[in-house]
């Protein structure tokens, strides 16, 4: 283990708010010195299960923990899955089916061990302790906590003012969640801005019922590719962690410049002496394409393998250097469905960009077609294409691929 102080920085970097700082120093020195690993806790709401690099920057500090020594519980909130999280909520939200729940945590389970260590982590569904909570035991629960408190949520006040619903079984969300934090005795619960409510209700039950309070740490939230709003996969400003290689590295390379080391330091392992040094690099005139070709690399290499990602570098040099492109060509505006190249060549026979598919194949095997400036051969036919691909065909016509 390293030392609690040096733990400490790592822990914090980048970091929004930590409640409270002293005290986690008090717990990582008592860890280091029994030589016992913290419990950190993330609850998942299984009602949205495909991870971007916004959903990834808790799971990113949960693994920099992991590697300190710790060890982490995921809660999926079944239980909770039920009422639904009112967060940001302007109305209640619609309860989850059991088989939703189930099928929506097995999606989430095999996303986030692409970032979080497997033999440091536990699964654990809430039903199995807050199913068997009887009515008494919930009154008791809901006795620790008023009305007025509950009240105090931004969303929960905005709906009271507007007049409109609460449903009485909303209030029951926060306290079932702070009481995942009781049954775990989680030393640190980790969460969003938006989780701020929930994660201190946390505290204040375990206050209450005599344990030792959890720290709270909230991250950041991370702007999409538009560096204006917040990243989502609606907005289509994401990243997704299961994306391929080529488009993983392309997209962290559109990012704006503002955002280099915000996500240097929120999507990355990298060291804070290291992101230290990306800064004064910034400030002496380093040119902030290269600060992000080198985070696309990093970034793409959390997810990817080493082989996969040099060819992810090839494909993005070849394809928007510009070396051998020139920047006006025409464009072809291919259907959604259309994935490969073999399905592409009708259009390009009907554009008149090569007079018939077996022109085209004759091309191939004279060595004249070129996808992003490597040229093919017959078994990539069956080559994925992606939006601004550039296809070269023969030595003078080059079209760019538009999905």
């Amino acid at each position: 283990m390293l030392t609690p102080q040096e733990q400490l920085r790592i822990i914090c970097k980048g970091v929004q708010q930590c409640v409270n700082e002293e005290e986690l120093f008090k717990k990582l020195d008592a860890s280091y010195k029994q030589k016992k690993p913290l419990t950190i806790k993330l609850g998942l709401d299984p009602s949205a299960p495909d991870i971007h690099l916004g959903h990834a920057v808790v799971l990113r500090k949960i693994k920099q923990m992991q590697d300190l020594g710790h060890r982490a519980i995921i809660v999926i909130g079944d239980y909770t899955g039920k009422i639904g999280d009112p967060t940001g909520k302007s109305k209640g939200r619609v309860a989850l089916s059991d088989e939703q729940v189930k099928e929506n945590a097995l999606t989430y389970c095999e996303q986030i061990f692409k970032i979080l260590d497997r033999q440091k982590t536990i699964v654990r569904f809430n039903s199995e302790w807050l199913s068997k909570l009887n009515f008494q035991e919930v009154l008791q629960l809901a006795s620790t906590t008023t009305v007025a408190r509950m009240l105090e949520r931004d969303d929960f006040q905005k709906r009271y003012k507007k007049g409109l619903p609460i449903g009485l079984h909303e209030f029951f969300y926060p306290l079932m969640q702070a009481f995942d934090s009781v049954e775990l005795k989680a030393d640190i619960e980790l969460g969003g801005r938006d989780q701020t409510f929930n994660i201190l209700m946390g505290r204040t039950l375990q206050k209450n019922l005599g344990q030792e309070q959890q720290i709270a740490i909230f991250m950041p939230i991370l702007e999409g590719l538009d560096g204006v709003e917040k990243m989502s996969k609606s907005l289509g400003n994401y990243i997704g962690v299961n994306e391929a290689a080529e488009v993983m590295f392309k997209k962290v390379m559109e990012l704006p410049d503002d955002l280099i080391l915000k996500y240097y330091e929120l999507t990355t392992d990298v060291h804070p002496d290291e992101i230290d040094k990306i800064k004064r690099d910034l400030l002496k005139g380093l040119n902030p394409r290269d600060m992000k070709y080198q985070l696309a690399k990093i970034i793409t290499s959390l997810y990817h393998s080493k082989e996969v990602v040099e060819k992810a570098m090839k494909y993005y040099d070849a394809a928007y250097t510009k070396k051998a492109i020139p920047d006006d060509i025409p464009t072809l505006l291919i259907e959604l469905n259309m994935d490969t190249l073999n399905d592409v060549i009708p259009q390009l026979v009907h554009r008149g960009f090569v007079q018939s598919k077996s022109e085209f194949i004759r091309l191939i095997q004279q060595d004249g077609v070129q996808i992003n400036g490597e040229k093919i051969n017959l078994d990539d036919l069956g080559q994925v294409l992606y939006n601004f691909d550039v296809i070269k065909i023969g030595k003078k016509k080059f079209v760019k691929i538009i999905k």
